[in-house]
């Protein structure tokens, strides 16, 4: 192998080797391609568990409205979404669509999977553990600070755009130019 194939295959296991354990996860988006948290590490990461069919679906329109306002400044926002509580419709083409027609989506959103309790995926079972808080319902936001292992919790009814998670969001982004 010549030297230089030999530094491009080595990067990304460097990059994984410096990934904050608690974003050392892959997944897919609901429309197939890869999603790897650690390509956010250095951000602050805003994760959500969703559901098309929920009274709080109306969050959608905020976390894509902070999305857009942020995202020049760091901030990233995934969402997950889950059947958990019984509420989410039942493929990922359904999920994807209905977020791209109904709230314009554009933020990554991984393919649905469980969020709480023994099945839950293994990012989820890091987020209850690192924050202490578990998925009570849908629209649960975690807050993951730029180093990967500062994690704060916020219940369902906390708008995405509440001062209290203002609070904790706007000193982790990027100056403004």
């Amino acid at each position: 192998m010549s030297r230089l194939a030999a530094c491009l295959f080595a990067l990304p296991l460097l990059a994984w080797a410096d990934c904050p354990p608690l974003l050392k996860h892959e997944f897919k988006t609901l429309q197939g391609q890869p999603l790897n948290l650690c390509s956010m590490a250095g951000k602050p990461i805003l994760v959500v568990n969703t559901a098309s069919k929920c009274g709080y679906t109306r969050q959608f329109e905020t976390l894509e409205a902070m999305y857009k306002q942020y995202k020049a400044q760091g901030l990233m926002v995934v969402g997950f979404p889950s059947n958990d509580f019984k509420q989410e419709l039942a493929s990922n083409k359904e999920i994807g669509d209905f977020c791209k027609l109904t709230y314009f989506i554009e933020f990554p959103m991984a393919e649905a999977s469980s969020v709480r309790g023994e099945g839950a995926n293994p990012f989820f079972k890091a987020l209850a553990q690192a924050s202490g808080q578990a998925p009570k319902w849908n629209f649960q936001k975690y807050l993951i600070a730029p180093d990967g292992k500062t994690v704060y919790p916020f219940s369902t009814p906390t708008e995405p755009d509440a001062p209290e998670l203002l609070a904790k969001l706007k000193p982790m982004l990027k100056p403004t130019k």
